[in-house]
């Protein structure tokens, strides 16, 4: 019978590394992100697809689907099968539909159960034992513990995106080429049939850090699995679309902004210095050509330090993670992913190594409430149609503010939504949608709830004034309906 003993595991590393990388080179074809679904499943657990207008991701039958993540990084590894079934419960409870995790955090990973999961640490070496079955508590290895994980968030209606290998294991030269394209032949192979997997190549890490190992573990995963949406999870403060936008195997963009100030975003020799502004992000990739959907797949973490290393510093909130959804959402992202210093690394205070100076224990920390209003989001995205929403910044009428006093607008047919972080004066320039007037309410980001202004004359300009004293976290999205 099995013990559960600690796993030590690597620090991770997100902190910027200054390289030259150079962006993406034309690629002959491009994929077009239609792939084959398997008709049998009901239509929530089929194999997702990007929109026809290459904007969104959708359903199997055409359906929305608002991509809602949770970076649970060190899930295979630090957790057994009872903790793992916890967690997932909880996050479909909350209302996530994506969780974002490594299949490798290093060659030499282990689980919770001492099982190794490659042979000589070489990825082209998976440790299989003929016979075992996650099935069969007495005899399972570590990819049989995956497969029970994977396979349990797929009862409960959640898509896995996986990350291959963690992208310093490539940085250190420890995954060649060759030895890659087995492992994402095994992978390709092993998870193709599941309905609920995503994969994100990469990890953490600049494309041209091991260009010839990504290009080769995406191309290889789009030969082996074409049913599958694939993208590239990228170093803080970079877009996958720098290295991968015309790559045929990529079917949607994915950003890291990162966890840094304003003040502390100094890296002068990074392509994108934005600081703060993960909207600018996505406003860089909804401008590309080919159109590809794109998202900020890992914004700043509720309660991770400030810049990450130094753990006097201040702690990013719950109106932070909130400041980033609905900037990036409305800047034209088809969905979030949410980040907690505790949960992504399922935190216990009897670790003896962890990273950023965690508070609290994961069972805690998944309580927090950044994660429980990140629902609401999802919710009013969903609440009104889809398939027509576009970013409009020329709804804002006059001068708009700088860093947190930015306002940012979107619109469908038949509504408009602007967000405010501080509570501040919204001037809009009125009559972008039908109607002689319009019905104006305030949608409260903190609660999900929705209160009455009243009719306006939906012409010329209009000045909304929040609920409440202007400050930080005081947000408020501003929404106008056709009657």
């Amino acid at each position: 019978m099995r013990l559960n003993t600690f796993y030590s595991y690597l620090l991770i590393t997100i902190a910027s590394i200054a390289s030259g990388c150079n962006a993406d080179k034309p690629a002959d074809d491009q994929h077009s992100g239609k792939h084959a679904v398997d008709d049998s499943k009901s239509a929530a657990h089929q194999t997702l697809a990007v929109s026809p207008d290459k904007r969104f991701l959708t359903t199997a039958d055409g359906k929305p689907f608002f991509w809602l993540g949770d970076t649970a990084w060190l899930l295979f590894s630090k957790l057994g099968r009872e903790e793992a079934d916890k967690y997932l419960e909880d996050r479909k409870q909350k209302g996530f539909n994506v969780i974002q995790v490594m299949l490798l955090h290093s060659v030499s990973s282990t689980n919770v159960y001492q099982d190794l999961s490659l042979v000589g640490a070489n990825v082209a070496k998976p440790a299989l034992t003929a016979g075992n079955d996650f099935k069969n508590d007495e005899a399972y290895d570590y990819w049989d513990h995956v497969d029970y994980i994977i396979d349990k968030a797929a009862e409960k209606g959640l898509y896995m995106a996986l990350v291959p290998v963690w992208g310093s294991n490539v940085k250190d030269k420890k995954v060649k080429a060759p030895d890659a394209k087995l492992y994402a032949e095994f992978l390709a192979k092993r998870y193709r049939e599941r309905w609920n997997i995503i994969w994100l190549d990469g990890g953490d890490i600049k494309g041209c850090d091991g260009m010839e190992v990504w290009t080769t573990i995406g191309e290889t995963l789009r030969k082996n699995d074409p049913n599958h949406l694939i993208t590239f999870h990228p170093r803080g403060r970079t877009a996958s679309s720098q290295w991968f936008h015309q790559a045929a195997w990529s079917d949607f963009n994915m950003i890291q902004s990162g966890h840094r100030r304003y003040d502390q975003d100094t890296s002068k020799n990074e392509k994108l210095h934005y600081g703060e502004d993960n909207w600018r992000y996505i406003e860089a990739d909804y401008q590309l050509k080919p159109v590809k959907p794109t998202i900020d797949g890992e914004p700043s973490y509720e309660g991770i330090p400030q810049g990450l290393h130094d753990t006097l510093q201040p702690r990013w909130t719950a109106a932070d993670v909130r400041r980033y959804g609905y900037w990036s959402v409305f800047a034209g992202a088809f969905g979030y992913t949410y980040g907690h210093n505790s949960v992504m690394q399922f935190y216990k205070k009897t670790d003896k190594k962890f990273s950023y100076g965690p508070k609290e224990e994961w069972t805690t920390a998944i309580n927090a409430s950044g994660a429980t209003q990140m629902k609401y989001l999802k919710d009013l995205m969903l609440s009104r149609s889809y398939f027509d929403r576009v970013p409009d910044q020329t709804l804002i009428a006059g001068k708009n503010g700088l860093k947190y006093e930015r306002l940012v607008a979107t619109r469908g047919k038949d509504y408009v939504m602007v967000y405010t972080y501080t509570g501040r004066t919204i001037s809009l320039n009125m009559g972008k949608i039908a109607g002689d007037q319009v019905k104006a309410s305030w949608f409260n980001p903190r609660d999900g709830k929705t209160t009455l202004i009243g009719e306006v004359d939906n012409a010329g300009t209009h000045q909304f004034d929040p609920p409440g004293k202007a400050a930080n976290g005081n947000d408020w999205v501003l929404l106008l309906d056709k009657i």
